[in-house]
């Protein structure tokens, strides 16, 4: 196995019994991939990251440093002070003097391969890189031998061989559907390579290949396009805008290695179809998938995507990456879905859900492997939870987005956001959405998910204010003040529903002085909480909701005052059937839907014996004595056999929400 190779090498030099305290200087993050840090937990390691030298030093203290010199049991048998950069100089002496050092660098542990090029990757990749390195590299690479020999072994990609095309179409559209966007670095070395053919000369080769939004507008206008050609117009599902430079790129959908491809994207929601009216007899078969001519030929396509998700639901060993890729996927089946008449819905019900038991089922048995493990991953390219929403914020600052605004859609589920976007393009068609998903926190309550959302911390760092939201306002503000700005300068706004709201919200946000704005969006989780005709009735309410234009409304309102926009949500919401109330004599601290909390072992163990169709989740994380009770499968504790549209739970479609940046057309 291509992980096992990479992780031994790395933990090989952490063994447990030699020191209970490691002190590693990891510059390039090797240590932080989720195998890597799944192998050491499963060693009794902990990795406690410095980022906040406060926080760093409280946490240790409290949890590892005071058992210790009681001679008591720490949370786990030994602990990393992880440090990114060099930054021994900041930790108290004694820390130091305790501690093993360890120092950790991509140089040392791929030598044949250049530094200057593997910095610039992503962790993912080096795995397969360290094991391609001692299978195929006989010498030292420069830099130029270095990025061939990654395109070749980790993206299977040969520019060189590119001649035609169709071989170029195919190749792009490949990678994108597997969402293995090439690194810029590698992206303008292909961009080198085939720039100079005449074919490719007019072409943003680079843009292309790193970025998959843009990849998927131009083709996307291309296939509208395509069918023109073909005698059809119609009523774009998703209106695209891609820049003028990219408009008229003309894809040869007609050649089979590129329509295989595209005939996936449309089935996987990736690219949308054209709703026509008419008929063209010149219209090949295969290109049917990319048109909606009848309410049937929507349904069939959602039919053939359920089919596809099925046989692609990620496995317990599969990376987070698979788990979000997967969950923006059956959001976009579950909006269409929806969007179906009763009639035709009727008959892919159990279709749909079978696969979204089987989905849940699969993740739940991935969470008890991995879940832990995701706080410590590094979110600089993208938040992977919701806590590291605000650090990658302040990244974004430091790389020039000066204003900030962060919207919160409370309750709102990957699937439903699909629904939103495909609203707002037809009236906006100017707008740009960067497209990722990340976790929320278990369990998926609102007062432990959206903290952790404002406050920048993990629920064991709020423990006292877990069980309520009143303490937003003033973690959000920490946080920033902790990173350079004052109060005058951060601003936070809930309860904001309607377009009434908006007037005193603009009024507040056109104050120049205002550089990051957190905004809560109630509207949503007010629906799921009223909702009686389950998702598909939240559905018909949040056209409405859209048809009032105020989700177009903000987002004017936001860019027109400058700010950088990035939407999140802090739970999801999933349709769930009663299985009854958990039947104790003293009632949990948090009582929900899809889960229950318990501040007592012997309550929860109480709980867990009495309700055979509920269980538990150890989750790293959480205040110690914050233990949650979570309904088994798609049940949730109200009265046997009640339709409920709910949240708390671990389903893909509560736990992983959307993370979209919302920006124009340049």
């Amino acid at each position: 196995m291509t992980n096992t190779a990479w992780v031994n090498r790395i933990v090989e030099d952490l063994p447990s019994d030699v020191s209970r305290l490691w002190i590693v200087s990891d510059p390039d993050g090797v240590l932080l991939d989720e195998h890597v840090l799944a192998s050491l937990r499963e060693r009794g390691f902990e990795t406690l990251l410095f980022e906040d030298s406060v926080a760093f030093r409280a946490e240790y203290e409290e949890r590892y440093r005071a058992a210790w010199d009681q001679g008591e049991a720490a949370p786990s048998d030994a602990l990393i002070l992880h440090l990114r950069e060099h930054q021994t100089s900041e930790l108290p002496w004694d820390y130091l003097r305790h501690g093993r050092s360890l120092n950790l660098s991509l140089s040392t542990l791929l030598p044949k391969l250049s530094y200057s090029v593997l910095r610039q990757l992503d962790n993912e990749m080096l795995p397969a890189l360290f094991e391609a390195q001692s299978q195929h590299a006989q010498q030292v690479l420069g830099e130029a031998a270095t990025k061939e020999f990654v395109l070749t072994h980790i993206f299977e990609l040969g520019p060189h061989l590119i001649k035609k095309p169709e071989q170029f179409w195919r190749e792009l559209l490949r990678l994108h559907y597997r969402e293995s966007t090439l690194p810029l670095v590698l992206a303008q070395y292909v961009e080198q390579v085939l720039g100079s053919q005449t074919t490719f000369k007019d072409i943003p080769l680079a843009e292309l290949f790193s970025n998959r939004s843009h990849t998927l507008r131009v083709v996307q206008e291309a296939w509208y396009d395509f069918l023109e050609m073909h005698g059809l117009t119609g009523n774009r599902i998703r209106e695209p805008s891609p820049p003028e430079s990219s408009n008229k790129l003309n894809i040869p959908f007609d050649h089979p290695d590129v329509w295989l491809i595209v005939d996936s994207m449309f089935l996987d929601g990736t690219l949308h179809p054209l709703e026509v009216s008419g008929t063209s007899a010149a219209l090949p078969e295969w290109a049917k998938v990319g048109i909606v001519q009848t309410p049937l030929d929507m349904r069939t396509l959602v039919s053939s995507g359920i089919k596809t998700l099925q046989d692609e639901i990620p496995s317990t060993d599969s990376s987070y990456r698979d788990w979000a890729h997967f969950a923006r996927r059956l959001g976009e089946i579950i909006s269409r879905f929806n969007g179906l008449d009763a009639s035709r819905a009727e008959g892919l019900r159990n279709d749909l859900l079978t696969l979204q038991m089987l989905a849940d089922s699969q993740l739940q048995a991935w969470l008890v492997k991995h879940y832990s493990d995701l706080p410590s991953l590094p979110a600089v390219k993208g938040p992977i939870m919701l806590h590291h929403v605000p650090r990658f914020l302040s990244i974004r600052r430091d790389h020039g987005e000066q204003k900030i605004a962060l919207l919160l859609f409370d309750g709102l589920a990957i699937d439903q956001w699909v629904q939103i976007r495909e609203s707002i393009t037809k009236s906006m068609s100017q707008l740009i959405f960067d497209e990722q998903a990340c976790f929320a926190w278990l369990p998926t309550l609102t007062s432990v998910s959206r903290q952790a959302l404002f406050s920048g911390l993990r629920p064991r760092e709020f423990a006292d204010s877990i069980e309520t939201t009143s303490k937003e306002p003033g973690l959000w503000d920490r946080f920033w003040r902790d990173h350079g700005l004052t109060s005058r300068e951060v601003f936070y706004r809930k309860a904001i529903k309607r377009n009434d709201d908006l007037t005193g919200l603009e009024a507040d946000l056109s104050n120049p002085a205002v550089k990051v704005a957190g905004i809560v969006v109630d509207t949503v989780d007010e629906m799921i909480h009223g909702a009686v005709l389950g998702k598909s009735g939240v559905a018909a309410q949040i056209t409405k909701w859209c048809e009032s234009g105020f989700v177009e409304k903000l987002f004017q309102m936001l860019l027109s005052n400058g700010f950088s926009i990035y939407l999140t949500a802090d739970h999801g919401n999933v349709e769930a059937v009663g299985i009854g109330r958990p039947n104790q004599g003293l009632a949990p601290e948090l009582r929900g839907e899809r889960v229950r909390t318990y501040r007592s072992e012997a309550l929860l163990a109480e709980a867990l014996a009495t309700n055979p169709d509920a269980f538990n989740l150890s989750i790293g994380g959480l205040p110690t004595d914050f233990m949650p009770l979570f309904a088994g499968g798609r049940g949730a504790f109200v009265p046997k056999d009640d339709q409920i549209v709910v949240h708390g739970g671990p389903s893909v479609e509560e736990l992983i929400v959307p993370f979209v940046k919302v920006s124009r057309v340049v």
